[in-house]
């Protein structure tokens, strides 16, 4: 009798665009893939579909369900789809597809979000699992360097400081299932994607931040950003990225990826009208804390921008994976 395949089981934690970006890549690669996915956001379609019906924010879980689902094409494209008049009033504007069917998937769960996103899992023939990081929505607090607090993910970039920390300010605990698929992993993979409201809103949940700490298996990998992010990040290295990390409640990051490839010159002027450069790779530093650098040729030049390649990135990731299995 023929034996099934072990493939690597591997943790992705983050939110937004940058998890989704791996995760559109990785899909392809022979792994067990565990998606845990933040529910801090409070802005646009999921900060008003939170408010008004009291479903937690379902954004950032719509991008990483369309990213490893197996639907292409029109399919794909009617859940990213938005709502727009031309006057900007009527109550659907700004709403996704996917969001309002999450919503709905909320509803038919009896309120139960990690069952709707379990659901919507199905339904769109996902690879893999994908869980919230928690099973209500949590408010995202940030410290800032001049010592003004300030409350909603949202805010955090429009305040012309630095961010000292992040947190939440009461108890709001982990999804079991997110924590198990984590102390159960061979590589955890933290980012890429928005430091301070991406990447850190799970780590803060403390068991979460425990079950990697546990994990004593699992290298974590820690996918760096190509960019600083104006509001957020500003002028950080990559080591002062992984410090941010460590700071939050991790005790090791083993390994760190970096971009490898250089950015055009039109690209890089682009950018720096919006206050955004490359993110420093200090090699020495990351040395110094005894992290292995990995750097990869990684980056998506076309049309002007620079993001993650998917196909890239997950090989980078995949190459990592196939050491520990």
């Amino acid at each position: 009798m023929p034996v099934s395949p072990t493939y690597p089981k591997v943790a992705a934690l983050g939110g937004g665009t940058g998890l989704s970006s791996l995760l559109r890549g990785l899909k392809h690669f022979p792994v067990d893939i565990s998606a845990i996915v933040t529910v801090a956001d409070d802005g646009g379609s999921s900060g008003i579909l939170h408010r008004e019906l009291k479903v937690p924010p379902p954004g950032d879980i719509r991008n990483v369900l369309v990213a490893l689902s197996g639907a292409e094409g029109l399919f794909r494209d009617l859940l990213q789809f938005r709502f727009s008049s031309d006057e900007g009033h009527h109550y659907l504007d700004g709403h996704s597809m996917g969001n309002l069917l999450l919503t709905a998937m909320f509803s038919l769960t009896d309120g139960n979000f990690v069952k709707a996103v379990e659901n919507m899992g199905k339904v769109l023939n996902i690879k893999g699992r994908v869980y919230p990081a928690c099973p209500t929505a949590a408010i995202l607090h940030a410290e800032l360097e001049d010592g003004r607090l300030v409350t909603g993910e949202s805010q955090l970039a429009f305040q012309g400081s630095r961010i000292r920390r992040v947190f939440f300010d009461h108890d709001t605990h982990a999804e079991p299932q997110a924590v198990h698929a984590i102390e159960q992993a061979d590589l955890i993979v933290l980012g890429p994607g928005s430091l301070f409201t991406s990447v850190l809103p799970n780590l803060l949940l403390p068991e979460i931040a425990d079950a990697v700490n546990r994990n004593e298996h699992a290298d974590k990998v820690y996918i760096c950003n190509l960019m600083t992010e104006h509001g957020e990040t500003d002028g950080m290295t990559a080591s002062q990225h992984i410090q941010a990390i460590l700071d939050h409640g991790i005790s090791k990051v083993s390994k760190v990826i970096v971009n490898d490839e250089a950015i055009p010159e039109d690209a890089l002027q682009r950018y720096a009208e919006e206050e955004a450069q490359p993110v420093d790779n200090d090699f020495a530093k990351l040395a110094d804390m005894g992290i292995e650098v990995i750097p990869s040729r990684i980056a998506d030049l076309r049309d002007g921008t620079v993001r993650h390649d998917p196909i890239k990135l997950a090989a980078a990731v995949y190459a990592i994976a196939l050491g520990k299995v």
